[in-house]
């Protein structure tokens, strides 16, 4: 796992990232998402997704009778398509987040959400996935959550339409309270949901925090994956890793 100091003042903090996050308006939402077309090819898993699919509702693929993928891009139209999905399968059990790379409507992706959640559905990020921008918010809503090691996540601070970001508005504006409550409507303690909100706003809008899906599960407070033991016929001495250390100064109390 990759060493990952922030120092946080008030969601303030430039780092380098290999993406770049476009905005486009929608009415009165600032639709983001994190571009990574100019260095990811379509991936293994999302051409086996598009030509195994059965169904297309949107950005959503039904699997099989009891599994469906999100593969693409939410917007205001997405809601009403995952309410389609399901009444046309209403067996389906997981969701699998194939390539998503965040949402053009802030408001309809945190309402589909809350539709995720309700449905009961298990969120599933599988080897190669990747899972950026808004797309983050709804891998939350999983009545459980599963990651694999070699799945990727990224997180940025938002924008809204007006071009003011998280640092402009103040602790407790609604602009700010409308994430931490879905936070907790996902099932995070208000202290969680406050550090996990203040880590998305540590890089700015045009750029990207990377984590990978070890350092996902540890904001998740999910275990790792088991393994299975295999037998040793000798033991070193390997010296500890020091461990992560992450200084946030909150912006929000």
């Amino acid at each position: 796992m990759r060493r990952l100091v922030l120092l946080l003042a008030a969601f303030g903090l430039g780092m380098s990232a290999p993406a770049v996050a476009q905005t486009y308006v929608y009415e009165e939402v600032v639709e983001q998402w994190v571009d990574v077309a100019a260095s990811r090819f379509v991936s293994p898993q999302l051409a086996q997704v598009e030509q195994s699919a059965i169904a297309a509702f949107g950005p959503f693929r039904v699997l099989d009778n009891g599994r469906a993928a999100l593969v693409d891009i939410t917007d205001e139209r997405s809601p009403a398509q995952f309410a389609a999905m399901l009444e046309a399968f209403p067996g389906i059990a997981v969701l699998e987040f194939i390539e998503c790379p965040g949402t053009h409507d802030d408001r309809a992706n945190l309402a589909l959400g809350l539709m995720i959640r309700e449905a009961g559905l298990a969120a599933v990020v599988p080897e190669g996935g990747s899972v950026r921008s808004g797309a983050v918010e709804l891998f939350l809503a999983g009545a459980t959550r599963q990651i694999a090691d070699g799945a990727e996540f990224a997180v940025h601070a938002w924008l809204d339409d007006r071009g003011m970001g998280a640092w402009d508005y103040a602790p407790d504006s609604p602009e700010h309270q409308k994430y931490l409550a879905y936070y907790r409507e996902m099932g995070m303690a208000a202290d969680d949901a406050a550090r996990f909100y203040a880590m998305t706003n540590s890089v700015p809008f045009e750029t990207a925090l990377w984590l990978d899906g070890a350092e996902m599960r540890e904001w998740m407070g999910m275990p790792a994956p088991a393994v299975a033991e295999t037998p040793r016929l000798a033991y070193a001495d390997v010296p500890l890793v020091e461990p992560v250390r992450l200084d946030l100064e909150m912006a929000l109390n």
